[in-house]
């Protein structure tokens, strides 16, 4: 059975899994959907659509589900959708989507977003994610799994970050970054490859001297960007990671984040 402390407001309507408890003076609307054995500590508002997975911690004064931070919401039903296994610290903020914007905010599983760190309207959110201290995402950004955010970084709106990304604290981030990069500065430069990150995921020697190899091939050969990467494209078949990431860019829409002394 789930705890409900007494000074909790729970909605009529609202769904609150086994064994999770709703600690004091949480607020819980009624088209909320929590799953089993979470645990809201206290001073949590949960409103919206909003669905919880199990197994998550939620942190005084986070707020899930509130309305978008866009002037053309007229508060449609749109929803937010945060995995199982979150943990959501102080005063971090998860807003629902947009009609404009395809109606749903989505978190995966396992991420851990610290305090009065954000996610906007619209976003898509991978598995495993952390976000640093403020880390915040501007609407309809796309975070691949297991990327880092540094704190008080932002990321600016419909910006794509590929899986196992890193980026630095005090980063704003205004350009696609390929899966595996690191990047830096007050305005984001690609600096690397994420070698930490690709050792932690049992990246071999070989594999790893092989996506370098690549790397600075696209990123520091000779030529313009263009030409380097169409001459590239061919090594897609020597590692699974530089297909990704050959597809990522080949999917992109906007500017990709580049090295700073590359053209």
């Amino acid at each position: 059975m789930s705890k409900i402390d007494p000074t909790a407001r729970v909605a009529d309507g609202a769904v609150i899994g086994d064994g999770t408890e709703i600690g004091p003076y949480c607020i819980i609307g009624p088209n909320v959907v929590i799953g089993a054995n979470c645990k809201l500590i206290g001073q949590v508002t949960v409103i919206g659509h909003t669905s919880l997975g199990d197994d998550c911690v939620i942190s005084p004064f986070a707020v899930l589900g509130g309305a978008p931070q866009d002037l053309s919401y007229r508060g449609e039903p749109t929803r937010l959708e945060i995995g199982s296994g979150c943990t959501i610290r102080e005063g971090a903020t998860m807003n629902v989507g947009t009609i404009k914007g395809g109606g749903l905010t989505r978190v995966g599983n396992g991420g851990y977003f610290m305090n009065n760190s954000h996610v906007g309207h619209d976003c898509m959110v991978g598995d495993n994610v952390i976000f640093a201290t403020s880390a915040t995402l501007g609407g309809h950004c796309e975070i691949g799994d297991s990327v880092y955010i540094g704190g008080l970084s932002a990321v600016h709106q419909f910006t794509r970050i590929g899986p196992y990304v890193m980026v630095g604290g005090v980063c704003g981030v205004r350009d696609d970054v390929i899966p595996y990069g690191l990047v830096n500065g007050q305005y984001a430069v690609l600096e690397s490859l994420n070698l930490i990150g690709m050792k932690r995921r049992k990246f071999t020697k070989q594999r790893l001297a092989t996506v370098r190899g690549f790397y600075q091939k696209l990123f520091h050969g000779a030529g313009t960007f263009a030409e380097r990467l169409e001459a590239v494209r061919p090594l897609a078949g020597e590692d699974p990671a530089i297909a990704e990431i050959l597809d990522f860019i080949g999917k992109g829409k906007r500017p990709l984040c580049l090295p700073a002394i590359a053209t």
